[in-house]
């Protein structure tokens, strides 16, 4: 086990997941909880779970403040989390968090009652990040393999903002995080 990763992790998630997430009745700590909560009892495999509880951490880790979109600012979040998630994971969880706002782009071009589902946030997002996916940005969407993982990502995420959802603690997921550090090579 990864203790210092572990750590790390817990530290920003309960530090600086105190900040409220975007418009929403939670803060990114809650959110980041549910999300994995919600891919767990839905049967998520290890990375999914994982993924789900890591997919907002590049809002965490850079420092535009707390709500650049309300400023016209996309702080491509689900890019910097990929690359900050790469030191340790393999793509079985930051392929998901990379795609997880294409996810969203995919949803809103393929399901009629998808967008009246989002957040006021999660809309003001939307316009910055490209709104709907054309037929070609679908077609090279579902092309890749990690699609379907970060498609129910993004259910796991719309579904993850109830005010006062008990949840487990951050440590009670870092089974399935260290399940999912790559092995260092020797």
């Amino acid at each position: 086990m990864d203790h210092e990763l572990l750590t790390m992790i817990n530290e920003i998630i309960e530090g600086k997941g105190g900040k409220q997430y975007g418009l929403s009745a939670v803060n990114q700590r809650a959110h980041a909880l549910q999300a994995a909560w919600l891919a767990e009892k839905a049967g998520g495999s290890a990375a999914l779970i994982t993924a789900s509880l890591l997919h907002d951490i590049g809002h965490m880790v850079h420092d535009l403040g707390e709500d650049p979109a309300s400023e016209g600012i996309d702080d491509k979040h689900e890019e910097l989390g990929e690359a900050w998630l790469a030191r340790w994971f393999g793509s079985d969880v930051t392929e998901p968090v990379r795609l997880h706002v294409a996810a969203k782009r995919y949803l809103c071009a393929t399901e009629p009652d998808y967008f009246a589902k989002l957040s006021s946030d999660s809309v003001r997002s939307l316009a910055l990040q490209g709104g709907p996916m054309s037929e070609s940005e679908m077609t090279e969407y579902r092309a890749n393999p990690h699609a379907e993982a970060a498609t129910a990502l993004r259910r796991f995420d719309e579904g993850a903002k109830v005010k006062g959802l008990e949840t487990p603690p951050v440590g009670y997921f870092f089974p399935y995080v260290n399940a999912c550090l790559k092995q260092a090579s020797g």
